[in-house]
């Protein structure tokens, strides 16, 4: 039996760390949204105080089937009233750190689901 290493067809997190991931081995260092199908932008936040319920109704525009949210250094959920356009489209939503985040979604997407990363990429400490 031959063995080989899991690839991905899809964008995916290849290492993380404070403050920083780097996707398909490009370090990132700013809050950004990446999806299972290609989808990829910035995500206007530093802090989690900065979000907004504007930021939540961007990721409905994608229309994934999942967002996943990393909230930052440790898990923190957002007011549910700010995912009203999520449950509209009935798009589910799961909160994690965003290290947990980052393996979940890479699971998801090479599973070839349609997933949205949102991910909080707070200031090393």
């Amino acid at each position: 039996m031959k063995l080989q290493p899991d690839t991905f067809d899809v964008q995916s997190i290849s290492g993380y760390g404070p403050g920083w991931v780097a996707v398909n081995g490009e370090r990132v260092e700013h809050s950004l949204v990446i999806g299972s199908r290609g989808e990829r932008f910035d995500w206007n936040c530093q802090h989690f105080a900065d979000l907004t319920p504007a930021h939540f109704a961007l990721l409905a525009q994608s229309a994934p089937e999942l967002v996943v949210f990393g909230s930052g250094h440790t898990l923190r959920f957002v007011p549910p009233a700010w995912l009203g356009p999520l449950m509209q489209q009935r798009i589910g939503l799961e909160t994690m750190d965003t290290s947990a985040a980052c393996r979940t979604y890479n699971i998801l997407a090479g599973e070839g689901r349609k997933v949205l990363l949102a991910l909080l990429l707070e200031p090393a400490v």
